[in-house]
């Protein structure tokens, strides 16, 4: 039996692999695709307090190898069930493995919703972005264009306009969706124009897989293509978490709905990161999540292992 088992290699799942690891519980990390997460697509990441720039890649090789160091186990697969037990919590993945813990840490982290087009994933870090937080800085006096019309576009759009020569506002429906407050203030800046009813059907990229610019198709089928340096992508997050329900409360959107203890509402199970209901995302929070899901996990350990030998 492992003392922790954590469901996801990203920022936080890593982050509670660290800490847990250095309170001195045995650790394994289990991760579907790929260790690092979506971080692995950024190329530059400049927003890692201590650090003036790496690469996503860079950053989860080194996270990688530390947890390693440190003792931990992992290995590629997926967990398709988590059941609680009592003191014992029966991880499932879809071999048919399974393992036994003493708890877990789900940190299963999130999906952006894309568009679907030809080149899309191939061109991130290339002019497609889906983080303007993270990817602002790379556009500095540039056009860019804004996928989606919600709040998080509008946010997003909002951010862009004070480092962006122009930004082009692409909704699919008829309006926006996002706050009238939030339309009316960004809206009224002069380098910020939208367009509505239409939807982006094609993505122009040069001989460096760089983009050039969007092909938009309009309410009566006629297309246009609008030339630009940056598409960013905000029509949504997709959370994967619907397979541990039985386990961890959801909200209505589909995350993990916890306080910031990262407890889950039963005992020994515990989350992490991108995955739980929360206003930021980002990598610093990620690694905050999992540092506080890891930290609170140890102490129900410790309570647990202590009620044993008083047993």
């Amino acid at each position: 039996m492992v003392d922790v088992l954590v469901v996801g290699g990203g920022p936080a799942g890593m982050t509670a692999a660290l800490y847990a690891l250095r309170n001195g519980k045995t650790v394994t990390v289990l991760e579907k695709t790929g260790f690092g997460g979506q971080i692995v697509h950024s190329p530059k990441v400049e927003n890692w307090p201590g650090t003036a720039r790496m690469s996503g890649n860079e950053y989860a090789d080194k996270f990688l190898e530390q947890i390693l160091d440190q003792g931990a186990v992992v290995d590629l697969t997926e967990v398709i069930n988590v059941e609680d037990r009592g003191d014992v919590k029966i991880v499932t993945t879809a071999e048919g493995t399974t393992y036994e813990a003493k708890a877990v840490i789900l940190a299963t982290g999130v999906k952006h919703r894309e568009l679907g087009l030809v080149g899309e994933r191939e061109m991130v870090g290339e002019g497609v972005s889906y983080c303007a937080v993270c990817d602002a800085d790379f556009f500095r006096g540039k056009k860019v264009c804004v996928a989606g019309g919600g709040n998080s576009a509008l946010q997003e759009a909002m951010l862009l306009s004070g480092k962006c020569a122009e930004v082009i506002m692409l909704q699919d429906l008829p309006e926006f969706t996002g706050e009238k407050t939030l339309q009316d203030l960004l809206f009224a800046k002069e380098n910020v124009s939208a367009r509505t009813g239409v939807k982006i059907v094609d993505l122009g990229m040069d001989e460096h897989v760089q983009l050039t610019g969007v092909t938009i198709e309009n309410a009566d089928g006629t297309r246009e293509t609008i030339p630009c340096d940056g598409l960013f992508i905000a029509i949504g997050l997709i959370p994967e978490n619907e397979a541990f329900s039985n386990v961890a409360k959801l909200d209505e959107w589909g995350y993990f709905d916890s306080p910031e203890s990262c407890e889950s509402g039963t005992p020994g199970i515990f989350v992490a990161g991108d995955c739980r209901a929360k206003q930021i995302r980002q990598l610093t929070t990620a690694a905050g999540d999992g540092t506080i899901a890891a930290l609170t996990a140890c102490r129900y350990i410790d309570a647990l292992d202590g009620k044993g030998k008083q047993a």
